[in-house]
């Protein structure tokens, strides 16, 4: 097939999530064509069967601010009609959606069927505005297919917006072929000495993402045991989170290590991630360590429950509950034991469920229905 994708090229999880889809589905022969504003975030892989298309904005004194929504359309369309796709695959209800339904309206009478996959904060926050929710409401009930990656997501969608048509859940994936135990840990030295723990956090340090928490959490952590925090990412929480690391005096304990495109090469090293999100709509992070054999504790919240069972492959704790999730990390840390059990747990949850080939392939089986219905 040739597919069409559009995402936000960004580090969080949509954009990583649709930049894997698409790797993925050119590995298995499909001819994937990325539409956006920028190169999609690890979209690193070279491969023949790959295809970038820069959206250009229009910049016109008139425009305060740059039609996106419609630059977009019309970029979707003439790659649809130059390229031949037979699908386009949106990421993200707004305006991706909105778009995709104008490219599919401007090449009628030819049909370009299109896909969108629903995240989260397109429906949580952006979609429950209620000067958007008409729009977002439209832009999904236009689409030919509409899946979400939780049966949370799912719910919250059918309930905010009334939809009369359904919505699958198809969960976010990991590829075990990068994601998984280091085969040593020669790197983890250079994060921390042999006999301290070393803990991690991975998000796009927005405020829904609690980074301030993963400090308050770490601080009561390294008062009981010796132990590192790297911090992967960046984003508006990040100039709180230094000056609360210089304040609690942890500046030699704690590592910001920025973006990073592998962080599979991070992940492994450690012994827990930290996830204490006021929401997660899936818990990509918390997967993609699970798949490196780390446990997780994480915010009860959302759809992390569908990712990971209390007390087998990590915690769940009610959020900004900093006390008992700092608990439960030591609890992890304190016996060898417990943390290589659910690390193992961790594992095999991850490729029972959400390994890429099984994933994937209903991907394929989606594309499909679309294209064979009338």
């Amino acid at each position: 097939m040739r597919i069409g994708i559009t995402c936000y090229p960004t580090y969080g999880g949509s954009g990583v999530v649709a930049t894997e889809l698409g790797l993925e589905l050119a590995a298995r022969g499909h001819e994937i064509h990325f539409i956006s504003y920028a190169v999609p975030v690890r979209m690193s892989a070279a491969s023949e069967r790959i295809h970038f298309h820069e959206v250009e904005m229009l910049d016109y004194p008139l425009f305060d601010h740059p039609p996106y929504t419609l630059a977009l359309a019309t970029k979707m369309r003439n790659v649809a009609a130059n390229e031949s796709l037979d699908l386009l695959h949106v990421h993200y209800a707004i305006p991706h959606s909105v778009s995709a339904y104008l490219a599919r309206a401007m090449l009628a009478p030819r049909r370009l069927p299109f896909v969108t996959t629903l995240h989260g904060t397109d429906i949580t926050l952006v979609g429950a505005d209620r000067s958007f929710l008409p729009i977002t409401r439209f832009s999904i009930e236009e689409s030919d297919a509409v899946t979400a990656i939780s049966r949370y997501l799912r719910e919250v969608t059918l309930q905010e917006f009334d939809l009369k048509r359904p919505v699958e859940v198809i969960p976010n994936f990991v590829n075990f072929d990068v994601f998984q135990p280091p085969e040593d840990h020669e790197r983890r030295g250079e994060f921390a000495a042999p006999h301290e723990k070393l803990l991690v956090h991975l998000s796009n340090f927005r405020p829904v993402k609690r980074v301030p928490d993963v400090i308050e959490i770490f601080d009561i952590v390294r008062k009981e045991i010796p132990a590192k925090l790297l911090l992967i990412g960046d984003g508006p929480e990040r100039t709180v989170a230094e000056w609360m690391v210089h304040e609690k005096g942890l500046v030699r304990d704690v590592v910001f290590m920025g973006k990073q495109n592998q962080v599979q090469n991070l992940l492994g090293l450690a012994d827990v991630l930290l996830l204490p999100s006021d929401l997660e709509s899936f818990g990509l992070a918390a997967l993609e360590a699970m798949a490196c054999g780390v446990p997780c504790v994480c915010s009860r919240e959302g759809g992390v429950g569908e990712v990971i069972t209390d007390g087998v492959e990590g915690y769940l704790v009610p959020p900004r509950d900093v006390r008992t999730m700092a608990e439960r990390t030591l609890k992890i840390l304190a016996e060898p034991g417990r943390r290589e059990a659910m690390g193992k747990a961790a594992r095999d949850r991850a490729s029972r469920e959400f390994c890429a080939p099984k994933i994937i392939a209903r991907y394929e089986k989606l594309y499909e229905s679309v294209l064979n219905s009338q």
